[in-house]
């Protein structure tokens, strides 16, 4: 665990994700944020996908770090398997953690419905142990949207910027029933109005020290 005042300097960003766009989805307001206000180094883990939807994620990474450069690393695993590769997957993760001790990591809740995010969720708390840990939550149709413990405010523009990344940078899931504007700004909208600002983004966070000065 780390405070949650980052450390001054470089900020070494780990982004986790079950599947492409699972990472822009969740956190990317947030990430347009810090890009904005800190130097990012950033690691993008995606573990499942191929083709059309897996290049459009790669291409999209940086520019949700405003350009920055970041290492996107695939894993290449079956969409929807991930708990049948449980070995797999936690050797892959073991092998990141080897050569990446993050100030900030993103990955998916633990109560999340889908199986392939709830396993890399389980995953993360086992090993890496040292790292402040923000948990996203992503709309689906599932209906497993619950309470949050932290918010990351955004500015408007930033929000807008956000959706409008996510549809510019995923044209092959425009046709998804849940995929629009409406459902981004909306869940983004309903944080804010929960911490008392426009717009936020929603995480859920385990452990967290505070320092007391």
């Amino acid at each position: 665990m780390i405070p949650l005042a980052a450390p001054a300097g470089n900020l070494s960003v780990l982004c986790l994700g079950a599947h492409p766009d699972d990472i822009e989805i969740g956190c990317g307001g947030t990430l347009l944020a810090l890009a904005e206000a800190r130097d990012v180094i950033a690691t993008f883990v995606i573990a499942t996908g191929d083709g059309e939807r897996l290049e459009e994620a790669v291409k999209a990474a940086p520019r949700f770090l405003s350009g920055a450069a970041v290492d996107v690393q695939v894993l290449g695993h079956r969409d929807g398997c991930l708990p049948a590769m449980w070995g797999a997957v936690k050797q892959n993760l073991e092998e990141i953690a080897s050569g990446a001790a993050p100030d900030l990591l993103f990955a998916p809740r633990l109560d999340d419905a889908h199986q392939d995010h709830r396993l890399i969720a389980e995953l993360v708390a086992t090993v890496w142990r040292n790292s402040l840990v923000l948990r996203y939550e992503i709309p689906k149709w599932d209906g497993d949207m619950g309470h949050v413990s932290h918010y990351v405010p955004l500015e408007p523009e930033t929000a807008q910027r956000k959706v409008a990344l996510l549809d510019e940078c995923f044209p092959s899931q425009r046709d998804r029933d849940w995929w629009d504007s409406e459902t981004f700004l909306g869940l983004m909208r309903l944080r804010g109005v929960e911490c008392r600002r426009r717009y936020a983004e929603g995480f859920v966070v385990e452990k967290a020290l505070f320092a007391v000065a």
